[in-house]
């Protein structure tokens, strides 16, 4: 990476720093942080529960207890065990905190408005698309990739995802059980491997793979979230897929697909990919493609 890059990075990151007021100790004229600030509006009108608050922000353990402890002490959050679970600490907004985010939801949209104020509508417009791609850019590299059971909740969901989305796209619906790997735990380890993306705590992507000792390792069950989408999730999520591969001392990796699967039939091919002779006689599939790692 050049001097000149990083240089960059880091003048833009001191203007916008500026620009919307972090250096203040009191964000917004709020008496706390931005950090504080931030966790008010994470908690919602519903609550939360201190681990997805962790993971949705990316604090360390330590730091968001001091604010919800502060925000506590203000007397704008409760944080009590969960009913269902004593292990799980909810934070919930009391009637002050849920009147102080309503104040902060109106002193951001004002600070926003400010940003534009100043210029005209062709130079707004341009840093309005600016800022979406600058928020998309960075959101993709908050995606991160975990090796899950293939029976974890998380895993479950993002299964049980893909399957709803190939019933509504498939010709003729889909049946897990028809198809080869109906039986997901041909993909815990050793024999296997699932891995699961996550975005802000959450579940929003998913791979297989099953190891034949010295014989091709089979790529399954890929898919990504539509909300995650855009991000380039999975074509990192097919580049991880075959790393761990790799690392397994695979030298090939094989996948079949569906003729409707278009967008996933084309981040094969322009990924190295070729298609080649079916090699199963899986029901839904129309192509077999492998890669040469």
């Amino acid at each position: 990476m050049r001097d000149d890059d990083i240089f960059k990075v880091r003048e833009f990151n001191r203007t916008v720093t500026q620009r919307i007021g972090v250096l203040n100790d009191e964000y917004l004229s709020r008496s706390r942080p931005l950090g504080a600030s931030r966790v008010l509006w994470e908690i919602g009108a519903g609550g939360i529960d201190v681990r997805t608050i962790r993971e949705r922000l990316g604090l360390d353990s330590g730091y968001l207890s001091r604010l919800l402890r502060n925000l506590e002490r203000d007397g704008l959050v409760t944080v009590e065990p969960d009913a269902a679970d004593q292990r799980v600490r909810v934070v919930q907004l009391t009637t002050a905190g849920r009147s102080e985010r309503a104040e902060l939801d109106r002193r951001s949209d004002e600070l926003a408005a400010s940003l534009l104020a100043s210029l005209d509508e062709h130079r707004s417009q341009q840093l309005l698309d600016a800022m979406a791609t600058v928020e998309r850019l960075l959101t993709a590299g908050l995606v991160e990739f975990r090796i899950e059971d293939p029976t974890s909740p998380s895993a479950a969901f993002c299964l049980q995802s893909y399957f709803d989305e190939l019933t509504t796209r498939f010709d003729n619906g889909f049946d897990p059980s028809l198809g080869h790997s109906g039986d997901v735990t041909v993909f815990r380890e050793p024999a296997g491997m699932f891995l699961v993306a996550y975005l802000r705590g959450e579940p929003i992507g998913c791979g297989g793979l099953k190891f034949h000792d010295d014989q091709p390792a089979d790529l399954k069950r890929m898919w990504v979230a539509n909300t995650a989408r855009g991000l380039g999730v999975g074509r990192r999520l097919l580049t991880e897929l075959e790393q761990r591969a790799r690392d397994r001392g695979a030298t090939v990796v094989r996948l079949e697909t569906n003729r409707s699967l278009a967008e996933a039939i084309n981040l094969y091919r322009s990924t190295g990919y070729t298609e080649i002779p079916g090699f199963n006689d899986e029901p839904y599939a129309h192509h077999w493609f492998e890669k040469h790692l």
